[in-house]
């Protein structure tokens, strides 16, 4: 264990802490107790946990805190095509490349591109809706929240649409190799890595076909995988990289959009003075404006866990953090910290939350933020527009999992 900085204060008796402690559907008293006594907290997994919101930004933004080739618990040699894979996602990416891949990708999640496909969203997001009304009760994870990111990654891909209910199977296999997931079944990396390998392939078919018909006179297409195939060499960035970061945005897109669409219904059900506010609202961006606090109140992504080390010895909060140490940054403690937000327990849709870490910050700042927020605020709308009176048919289940924090299953009564 790595001893305090002489000098400082020791740390208070809190219990070292484990993931597994933290209770899933409500961690946010546990947080309080760690972000109040113990807010750089040495766990009893050998990880610090940093829980407040000066602390997480200061390391979210600083450089000298770096990410990692692959994430440290994938089994690179039973897995080398989920290996290659992730290697080549952004979020385990340090500058240079970093950078160059992220500017590839940004060009398709600009605002512009994003209000001009925002008709789109809305579209699907409508007929998705109308389906629930068919019966009295709807799982809404798998009849809406799922489908609609998935719907909308695939637009900006490229994606076929009869190939997108193959995408949502090998998304949803791909993600049972998170560390949370993984000791939960004994087949879960070579399912993942599987999935990684049929994903490549689709991604590298995909590739070489736009560049085949460009040599005959066509265009590489408007969508992603178009720009990708276009510039990336110019960008100095070969195919493993190109192929690995569609398939990071098709997971990542559509994983995160998932949980904020439950949590965020969940949310307003449980405060339904702030839904019938925000059902009674007339301001145009009023669900815009709501939506930025459910993220702040309720991150879908509630921790950044063992993707950020120092690059040498420094300091925090008075504790000494080694060089290659493992940080988990509680993003979902820093948006209830009373430090930075008035109140922050209290749901308040007229709140403006600027500051809020559901999306990070500084060089890995969330490049899907503005779709992001347009699914959610659509969709939430096109849900309340079909169910005015939405009622939990039983309590959800959520996931055992705190990176991708909400409810695998969500009854809800439909009239």
């Amino acid at each position: 264990m790595t001893a305090p900085v002489p000098g400082a204060a020791p740390a208070p008796a809190l219990p070292p802490l484990r993931a597994s402690d933290i209770p899933l559907a409500d961690p946010y008293s546990l947080y309080a107790r760690y972000r109040s006594g113990d807010p750089v907290h040495f766990g009893a997994d050998g990880s610090w946990y940093v829980f407040r919101h000066s602390d997480v930004a200061q390391i979210l933004a600083d450089r000298a805190y770096v990410r990692g080739p692959r994430p440290a618990w994938v089994p690179a040699d039973e897995c080398p095509h989920l290996a290659r894979t992730v290697r080549n996602w952004m979020v385990f990416m340090d500058p240079p490349l970093h950078g160059r891949v992220r500017k590839l990708a940004a060009a398709a999640f600009t605002l512009t591109v994003v209000r001009n496909l925002e008709p789109r969203i809305r579209q699907l997001a409508s007929r998705l809706a109308d389906t629930l009304l068919e019966e009295d009760e709807v799982d809404l994870v798998e009849r809406f929240a799922a489908p609609l990111p998935l719907l909308v990654i695939g637009e900006l891909l490229g994606v076929p649409p009869a190939d997108r209910d193959w995408f949502r199977t090998r998304a949803l296999d791909l993600q049972q190799a998170t560390r949370a997931r993984a000791g939960r079944s004994p087949n879960a990396f070579a399912v993942a890595d599987t999935a990684a390998r049929e994903l490549d392939a689709y991604f590298l078919t995909e590739l070489r076909r736009r560049r085949t018909a460009h040599l005959s006179g066509a265009q590489y297409g408007d969508d992603l995988i178009g720009a990708m195939a276009e510039r990336a060499g110019a960008a100095g960035l070969g195919d493993d990289v190109v192929t690995g970061t569609c398939v990071h945005l098709l997971t990542a897109g559509h994983e995160t959009s998932t949980l904020l669409l439950c949590k965020g219904l969940l949310a307003l059900l449980a405060h339904p003075d702030q839904l019938a506010a925000l059902r009674g609202a007339t301001a145009p961006g009023q669900m815009a404006g709501a939506v930025e606090e459910l993220i702040r109140y309720d991150p879908p992504v509630q921790m950044v866990t063992r993707a950020r080390q120092p690059n040498r010895d420094g300091q925090l909060a008075g504790r000494a953090i080694p060089g290659g140490g493992s940080v988990v940054l509680v993003l979902g403690s820093a948006n209830r910290d009373p430090a930075r937000f008035s109140h922050p327990d209290r749901l308040d849709i007229t709140r403006t939350p600027g500051g809020h870490l559901g999306f990070g910050t500084g060089p890995h700042y969330c490049l899907g933020t503005a779709l992001a927020r347009v699914e959610a605020a659509v969709g939430l709308t096109e849900l309340l527009r079909r169910m005015p009176h939405p009622v939990l048919a039983t309590q959800p289940v959520y996931g055992d999992d705190l990176v991708f924090h909400g409810p695998s299953r969500m009854l809800v009564r439909t009239r």
